[in-house]
């Protein structure tokens, strides 16, 4: 087998031209940044076999936010999921999914990776459509897909490794309301309850480093044990994939292999904080990729409002991958309105959890820039200030074109203080 450098390889050497680009766009010293790279801290998902746009997650960067995409068998139109992955990387979407369980699945994803940006897949969807059903996947099947998903350029794979029978036996310890939400990792549990054996995933660790390690992609040590609902939230399975993962991360590392680790689903809000702290705890803090956590399981229909509570939280602890919720969530597969909206939500959850992460760094220059135009009154650059800043127009214009906004009027408090102190604001 033919290793290629790693860049955790090529980072303990030296600082590698892709360590140089992510530093200067994350305003890092290059051999800080590679030292978090080797560390484990900051990983850089780019599969050497396809040149997209770098973007760094971790330690001292910008957090970053994922969009997923992708057909099903209701409704399969390739053409729909191009264009809503378009517009989530023009609404500000860092990297993408493809989650495609209908149609021709690498054809599909061929088209994915032809875009500018990070794509990660869910390598046990196609083992399961090869297979014909999840009790039916095999070993062979599992690691030939996820080869050939390495080869065609996939920049990140999540694999539910910490769903082995010690989570399986917690789950039957500690029932759940909700059981197995991750439909990733419902497929390993119907594998293991098929076959009475343990997931290939963690039996065969080893050897799924070395494909990995052969190919430069990053493994997303999937959360297949993530609770679905409030109640969930305590309940054991959960707590012992948490473990699982940290020595699983740990391995990954030692053996040059960049990682993520996905976290919880659903959980109240006061949750977020220690279960946040405790997996960074665990993996020797590992960038942490969470959908959410949803902090409410009834915004059915606004679950992305829901998951950007969750997110803003969590970023405050130590969140570094934010995953968009749509508002289409436990309901649809998300149109392109859909995308658009829960992009867009979920990257001001971002920006909010940065202004705490990053301090001034985030806010100096966006946040400032937008109370001074506020306080001047103009108009032009709030909304070029704003980071949606054409959305704002049309609301502020639906009642004419205004000095103040129309629900103040000439009662402006802004412009009555001012006027009061005989100030003049300077442009």
């Amino acid at each position: 087998m033919c290793v290629m450098q790693t860049l955790i390889k090529e980072s303990l050497k030296g600082v590698p031209p892709e360590i140089e680009a992510i530093a200067r766009d994350e305003g890092l010293s290059p051999r800080q940044a590679a030292r978090a790279v080797t560390r484990g801290r900051i990983t850089v998902a780019a599969n050497p076999r396809r040149p997209h746009r770098l973007v760094a997650i971790g330690e001292g960067c910008r957090i970053k936010v994922n969009v997923n995409v992708g057909t099903s068998v209701q409704r399969c139109d390739p053409d729909l999921e191009i264009r809503k992955a378009e517009a989530a990387l023009a609404n500000g979407a860092d990297a993408l999914m493809d989650l495609s369980t209908g149609g021709d699945l690498p054809a599909m994803r061929k088209r994915i990776l032809a875009l500018d940006a990070p794509v990660g897949t869910v390598p046990i969807y196609e083992a399961v459509r090869r297979a014909g059903s999840a009790a039916d996947v095999t070993s062979d099947i599992l690691f030939n897909v996820i080869r050939d998903h390495c080869k065609q350029g996939v920049d990140f794979l999540t694999l539910h490794c910490g769903v082995n029978q010690d989570a399986l036996a917690a789950l039957k310890a500690d029932p759940r309301i909700m059981g197995v939400v991750s439909r990733g990792g419902a497929f390993h549990v119907a594998m293991m309850a098929a076959t009475g054996e343990e997931n290939p995933l963690y039996k065969e660790y080893g050897y799924l480093l070395e494909i990995l390690e052969e190919n430069d992609v990053v493994i997303s040590l999937g959360d297949g044990m993530r609770p679905g609902c409030l109640y969930d939230a305590e309940r054991l399975a959960k707590a012992t994939e948490y473990v699982t993962l940290a020595r699983l991360a740990k391995q990954a590392l030692s053996r040059g292999v960049q990682r993520f680790i996905e976290g919880p689903g659903h959980m109240p809000i006061d949750q977020i904080g220690y279960n946040v702290q405790m997996m960074k705890e665990l993996t020797d803090g590992a960038p942490l990729y969470l959908l959410g956590p949803l902090v409410t399981d009834i915004g059915t229909g606004y679950d992305h409002v829901v998951g950007a509570i969750g997110g803003a939280v969590a970023a405050m602890y130590g969140l570094d991958f934010l995953c968009m919720v749509s508002p289409a969530e436990h309901l649809a597969l998300p149109d392109l309105d859909d995308i658009v909206e829960g992009t867009r939500v979920a990257k001001i959850a971002a920006h909010v959890g940065d202004v705490v992460r990053l301090g001034e760094g985030a806010h100096a220059k966006a946040d400032l820039k937008m109370a001074q135009a506020r306080r001047r009154l103009n108009w032009d650059d709030q909304f070029k200030a704003a980071m949606y800043g054409d959305h704002a127009r049309k609301m502020h214009e639906r009642d004419g074109d205004l000095d103040t906004c129309s629900m103040c009027g000439d009662l402006c408090a802004i412009k009555m203080v001012r006027d009061l102190l005989d100030e003049t604001p300077k442009e």
